[in-house]
């Protein structure tokens, strides 16, 4: 197991750090399974608080509700549920009206070892990322153990901000 503080982490942030000072972006995160991780990764970097507003850690449902105005339609079992396209994007939405962020980056997955589904096994993540009216979601199965399942998420989150600013 390695530090959350890695290498590879601090090469990404500096990168993503860069390219938010020249466009004059401030970050927030609205994340479930990874904890705060990424928020974590973000403002280990010195000066983050130059590009970093807040970050949301809504793990239950109720959460994505209570702080980000999830619709609970989209959280039921009729509907679609928290690993899903739509629960990210809304997830981003809230956390943008909710801040003073014109960047956010949103995560909502199964990391295991339980909770896997037809459909949306164990290792499924959903990232958004919206940038000002621009939104992009995609979906992701990553292998492993728990940690890695939620590494491989904070990792792709960030490469995926980096893209989409790019």
């Amino acid at each position: 197991m390695t530090d959350l503080n890695d290498l590879s982490f601090s090469v990404l942030v500096k990168k993503f750090a860069k390219k938010l000072l020249a466009k004059k972006l401030i970050v927030s995160t609205a994340e479930s399974c990874t904890g705060g991780w990424i928020a974590q990764a973000l403002t280990a970097e010195s000066g983050s608080s130059d590009w970093f507003d807040s970050g949301f850690i809504t793990y239950s449902n109720e959460s994505k509700k209570r702080y980000l105005n999830v619709p609970a339609d989209l959280l039921s079992f009729s509907g679609p549920g928290a690993v899903s396209k739509e629960v990210v994007i809304s997830m981003a939405q809230g956390a943008k009206d909710s801040s003073g962020s014109n960047l956010v980056i949103a995560v909502s997955g199964i990391a295991g070892p339980e909770g896997g589904e037809i459909g949306k096994p164990v290792g499924t993540v959903w990232i958004a990322w919206q940038w000002e009216s621009r939104i992009e979601a995609k979906r992701f199965v990553f292998s492993g153990e728990r940690y890695e399942v939620r590494r491989s998420a904070v990792e792709a989150s960030l490469l995926g901000a980096i893209e989409l600013i790019s």
